[in-house]
This record gives C-alpha cells, structure tokens and sequence, in this order.
C-alpha cells in the first residue's frame, strides 16, 4: 500500500449521509454502475491526502486507503440509527398526521 492517497470524496445525491471515497487520479473509472445507479449523482465534497495515521470520523484511513488499492473505491454507508430514534421520528409523524 503506498504511504500517501491522494483522495477525492463524494456525497450521494440520493442517500444522506453516504459518501464514496476514490483516489483522485483515476476517479470514478472503478466505481460499478450498480452502485453508481444506488448512489447517484456524486457530490463533490472534500480532496485530502490520506495517511494510515490520518484520523478520520467513522473509519481509519488504513481501511479506506486498502479498500481504494483493491477495488478502486471505498463506501462509507450512513451511520445506523438507533432504534428509539426511529420511534420518537415515527411518533412524531404520527403526532402530525
């Protein structure tokens, strides 16, 4: 695995809080067209240069960097939600109605 990435990540224009990580140089050119159709239209975030020592929110940039060496592309899918929040949401919607 090299030492540096030069990374460009992407939101999902269609689900909140995914967002697609891929080495700037090649772009989406690994990314397959099943998970690009899932993901939508890529929304320009964030270019950074990644180290394994970068620290980052959600996953270590040992993972994103290994998972971009592989397959060309790293998927960081959107937290899970608590349950009780989901019921305090439905409740709500429900308060609404």
């Amino acid at each position: 695995m090299s030492e540096k990435l030069l990374c460009e990540i992407f939101r999902s224009s269609r689900k909140e809080e995914m967002y697609l990580y891929v080495d700037k140089r090649k772009g989406m050119v690994d990314v397959p067209e099943a998970l690009m159709a899932t993901f939508g239209k890529p929304v320009p975030v964030l270019t950074m240069i990644l180290t394994e020592e970068k620290s980052l929110a959600r996953v270590s940039a040992r993972d994103v960097m290994a998972a971009i060496e592989e397959q060309g592309f790293y998927l960081q899918m959107p937290p899970a939600k608590e349950p009780y929040l989901l019921d305090l949401h439905r409740a709500e919607s429900a308060s609404r109605s």
